[in-house]
């Protein structure tokens, strides 16, 4: 992707899946923990000190400290892109295809409460990306004359990117925001449109599969001027809106997951420091106008310190989500188990 730096392939992981004499090995470890007394057994060694972390992050204007911190500040990463959001990441940390993901609370929260939480849900919540609430844009086609206010969405079909993500979390929050939920009543929408990706769903509108979505108001604020698509109104979360998540296959403690946060940190200063060169960059890099992305930096709060996630958010996050119907009280994860 443009912008971002490949780490060096050459970099080798030690990988051995046979029996082997442990007291031979020894003396090539750094690191090992063995919960055995057995000095012969089946082993499978991953030297990871010079593996780089493989971080999936949404390729939106809120990546730009990201790209600083690799860029200024040598993080090194493996960055993937999942325009298609939290969903997707939520899906590759299960499959281990990565090993961090920045992305959306409600989407980290949702799927860690969900009543049919697979294993051990296949991540936690560890960092705080972004202090200031998310504004989703709320919006239909623009020959939709049908749609004329958020009441008129009451029963039609909402597109989302995929089931869990923001998009759809958010679809219910608005439910519930404006009475359309009730215990035995019909759902809010008469379908959730699948559509993965912006490009789609701004399609779907236009051709009548879908009659609404929701997506960053920046992000779609091109879209509204060029008249491709109609704003109908717009919602905030009511919690901070960018949470760091890590694999619950990384080892407690791991260096690199501190040596992350400590480079975001710095990306973060950057990007708060050199205001006009995060502009260029997203005007340049990403699909905004330099007048937007000057008005979005008006909005936006990053924290001085990524490492960590404040209890209460989540437990107002999961209240919320329970009682716009998303989460299930007594079922799946508890609060305060989602954050290490």
């Amino acid at each position: 992707m443009a912008g971002f730096e490949t780490p060096n392939p050459t970099k080798a992981n030690l990988q051995i899946a046979r029996p082997v004499n442990f007291r031979n090995l020894a003396p090539y470890l750094l690191h090992l923990t063995i919960a055995t007394t057995a000095t012969t057994f089946p082993l499978q060694i991953i030297n990871m000190a010079g593996a780089p972390l493989r971080i999936g992050y949404v390729p939106e204007h809120f990546s730009t400290p990201i790209y600083f911190a690799q860029k200024h500040y040598g993080l090194d990463a493996v960055l993937t892109p999942f325009p298609s959001g939290t969903g997707a990441m939520i899906t590759a940390l299960r499959a281990k295809e990565i090993d961090i993901g920045i992305g959306l609370t409600e989407g980290w929260i949702a799927g860690l409460g969900k009543e049919d939480l697979p294993g051990d849900g296949g991540y936690r919540l560890v960092g705080t990306y972004v202090d200031t609430p998310l504004c989703w844009a709320i919006s239909t086609g623009a020959q939709r004359p049908e749609i004329t206010s958020i009441e008129s969405l009451r029963g039609g079909k909402i597109g989302v990117s995929r089931i869990g993500s923001g998009s759809y979390v958010m679809g219910f929050v608005l439910a519930d925001q404006h009475g359309w939920l009730s215990p035995g009543g019909p759902p809010p929408f008469s379908d959730n449109v699948v559509l993965h990706t912006f490009a789609n769903l701004r399609s779907a509108v236009n051709s009548g599969e879908a009659d609404f979505f929701m997506w960053e108001h920046f992000t779609q604020k091109r879209y509204f001027d060029s008249g491709e698509i109609r704003r109908v109104g717009e919602i905030y979360t009511p919690w901070s809106s960018w949470k760091i998540v890590a694999s619950t296959d990384l080892p407690a403690g791991d260096a690199r997951v501190q040596t992350l946060f400590e480079k975001l940190d710095r990306g973060i200063a950057h990007f708060n420091d050199n205001q006009e060169e995060a502009v260029r960059y997203i005007c340049t890099n990403l699909d905004y106008t330099e007048a937007d992305a000057r008005e979005w930096l008006k909005t936006v709060k990053f924290p001085a310190r990524t490492r960590g996630v404040k209890a209460e958010t989540v437990e107002s996050c999961v209240a919320i989500l329970q009682k716009a119907g998303v989460l299930v009280p007594g079922k799946g994860m508890q609060a305060g188990a989602m954050v290490v």
